[in-house]
């Protein structure tokens, strides 16, 4: 294995190999694409478990969405515009008899035989949270609503970095209704989440953040969600401390989604929204690396609260 001249670099492939060699990570050959072992799955099940015990008083609705979304619902969003390069468009082959021929053609040559599919009616889910916003089209409840979110996303950002995962899970909790609401529950888990980090012995420290828009213009709405103090995330340390990882981000979206989507309050204005999503690969990558690649050996108290 190459050792990068970066030692940050460097850092992200040690840990990887480790976590390789341990078995915990199965390679694909693709950066960023990995297999998980079944104490790597039963870490984060366990993590769930304590998620959804934290968020059992809101009474929240359940919702499940698989990993992709219609496209037409996906531009009704911004994402295009905003994180071109994270993207993920499904396509498949299309073509008459003659066509799958010539598309074979090319593969037999070597060529490039994705130039013979279309584009599907889907897209990659960017975030968990983004089937739930066209489906609340219309007024919420009296008292908005509050949502309890997982799947597997995508973003294409391959990388050396462990927690830098192409296709992840992210467990969250979306409000939907006043702008007191939204804030309230962007307050109240950002303060929980953290919380529940340091009770399993990870040395968490919100900050303020934002996220990666792309391009020139995308420099300018960073530095407004700052200012605006709209996005906050939980660091801590994984593959190095020299550049401590975002496990947890808490998101107040403003009205930005009930407007795309036609959402209002029981009183006639528009939505707003707050999420937290949980990186639930990430936050086990920090458990091995803080406790060790053997469960059965870590701290008494971080195995009471994940009843291992």
């Amino acid at each position: 294995m190459c050792i990068s001249d970066d030692p940050i670099t460097a850092a992200y492939q040690s840990y990887l190999d480790e976590l390789v060699d341990a078995r915990l990570l199965i390679p694909s050959g693709v950066d960023g694409v990995y297999g998980r072992s079944g104490t790597f799955e039963d870490i984060i099940e366990r993590f769930e478990d304590y998620v959804t015990e934290k968020g059992a008083h809101l009474k929240p609705e359940v919702m499940r969405f698989p990993p992709i979304m219609n496209r037409k619902h996906y531009l009704c969003t911004d994402h295009i515009e905003t994180f071109p390069n994270l993207m993920g468009s499904v396509h498949s082959f299309m073509g008459k008899e003659k066509d799958h021929l010539a598309m074979i053609d090319k593969k037999q040559k070597h060529e490039d035989w994705s130039k013979c599919l279309d584009a599907t009616e889907v897209m990659l889910v960017p975030a968990a949270c983004y089937p739930l916003y066209p489906a609340s089209t219309g007024t919420l409840p009296q008292g908005g609503r509050i949502v309890d979110l997982r799947t597997y996303v995508f973003r294409h950002e391959p990388s050396v970095d462990p927690a830098r995962m192409q296709s992840f899970r992210q467990r969250e909790y979306v409000r939907l209704g006043t702008p007191e609401q939204a804030l309230e529950h962007r307050n109240y888990w950002l303060k929980t989440a953290e919380g529940m980090l340091h009770a399993v012995g990870l040395d968490a420290k919100p900050v303020v953040a934002n996220d990666p828009f792309f391009g020139r213009g995308g420099r300018v709405m960073a530095a407004t969600q700052r200012e605006q103090d709209l996005k906050y995330e939980l660091v801590v340390p994984v593959a190095t401390a020299e550049k401590p990882t975002a496990v947890v981000s808490t998101n107040y979206h403003l009205d930005h989604f009930g407007h795309a989507f036609d959402i209002k309050t029981s009183d006639g204005n528009v939505a707003h929204s707050a999420c937290i999503g949980f990186g639930l690969e990430r936050i086990a990558l920090a458990l091995f690396r803080k406790h060790g690649f053997e469960p059965a050996t870590w701290p008494a108290e971080v195995k009471k609260v994940l009843k291992l």
